[in-house]
């Protein structure tokens, strides 16, 4: 068997597949990437036995159908460092000797059938479906993976969890002191359904998802999905338990309002951070009218900061405490001018906002205060 292919594109698509395998394998196949050819038609497979990707891709030329199993690491080390040109793979389907010829030479190595290279557990007939557009699958992942937990007594919060409603598809994440929830009120259904995807098929969407506004499709049912994309679909097995009810942590009443600009907030936060104790990373905002100083100290080593900046504040003075790091995470993945912080007391949760919100989109974040010592 002989075919024809660009050797960027065949980087490309090795590159996004590679985040698949796993450094240790039960499996030697699952060291391996799947080729079959059909027609004029290359698909690549990539597997860690819960997690199958694959992708399709035109074939400038070829000759014969079949499959086999190529190591990742050497072909994907034969191709990544050549200039876009021609690639020709002439393979021996008896022996699965590999020679992949190039402009100025030749690399010789050896394949495997491909017969033991597990195959996805699709979803069954039954399965529920959600259709969203890439770009905003992308983005709800993003700003949502920072939020799952690394638990082993709660999996159920390694995850994060798709809960569709009749009222909207809640997206949301949390490791039980931040939470992320994403409402995108153009999808809903009248019976009510829900899944947890696991971390790491999450992390291959981000990277892998087209950023525009192609329709990916989710079937989903109590163990596994298929996400179908342009160029390539994901099944992965699902994390299996009940969710918390997100719902009943989020204040509905928070009358203090702080407004004021994300970018200087970060850029503050991130300059008295190192000052703060390392066990606790604790940063303080004294906030009142017009303005907000944020400082941080360490007693044990006698260091502190404090910086001020102007703001929009709407409530009583108050003085709260926050895990310096969980409130740079959370302003890092939002993507606002301005950020509203909507508080009760310094013992309660403290939901940030954008001020402007994507359309059809409602993102909210929470953060836990830190109990302050005065």
């Amino acid at each position: 068997m002989r075919l024809t292919i660009s050797s960027t594109a065949l980087a490309s698509r090795l590159s996004a597949l590679s985040k698949v395998f796993n450094s240790k394998n039960s499996m030697p196949i699952l060291d391996c990437y799947l080729f079959e050819v059909a027609g004029d038609t290359l698909t690549i497979t990539a597997s860690d036995s819960e997690n199958v990707m694959t992708t399709s891709m035109q074939l400038d030329a070829a000759d014969g159908n079949g499959t086999f199993a190529v190591n990742n690491r050497t072909i994907s080390d034969a191709v990544k460092e050549l200039p876009e040109q021609p690639l020709t793979l002439d393979v021996d389907m008896a022996t699965y000797a590999i020679k992949v010829i190039y402009m100025n030479g030749m690399y010789n190595f050896t394949g495997q059938a491909g017969d033991d290279f597990p195959r996805p557990q699709q979803p069954l007939d039954g399965a529920a479906t959600v259709i969203i557009e890439g770009k905003t699958l992308a983005g709800d992942i993003s700003h949502s993976l920072f939020a799952t937990a690394n638990e082993e007594l709660r999996p159920v919060m390694n995850g994060i969890y798709f809960d569709l409603t009749p009222d909207a598809l809640a997206i949301v994440a949390s490791d039980g002191h931040k939470l992320v929830r994403t409402l995108n009120k153009s999808i809903k259904t009248e019976t009510p359904t829900s899944f947890i995807l696991p971390k790491k098929p999450a992390t291959l969407l981000k990277g892998i998802l087209p950023k525009n506004d192609e329709e990916v499709i989710i079937r989903f049912d109590g163990r596994n999905a298929g996400i179908s994309f342009s160029g390539g679909t994901l099944t992965c097995r699902l994390i299996e338990g009940r969710y918390p009810n997100y719902n009943s942590v989020i204040p509905q009443n928070n009358p203090n309002s702080l407004t004021i600009d994300r970018l200087t907030l970060l850029g503050v936060i991130r300059r008295v951070l190192p000052f703060a104790s390392d066990s606790s990373q604790q940063v303080r905002l004294h906030i009142e009218p017009g303005k907000a100083v944020i400082s941080s100290e360490d007693i044990d080593f006698y260091t502190s900061a404090k910086e001020e900046i102007a703001c929009d504040y709407d409530g009583n003075p108050m003085d709260i405490g926050f895990k310096g790091t969980s409130l740079t995470e959370i302003l890092s993945n939002l993507d606002c001018e301005e950020v509203v912080l909507q508080l009760a007391d310094p013992s309660r949760p403290c939901l940030i906002v954008p001020t402007q919100q994507p359309e059809n989109e409602d993102v909210l974040m929470l953060i836990m205060p830190m109990l302050l010592n005065d």
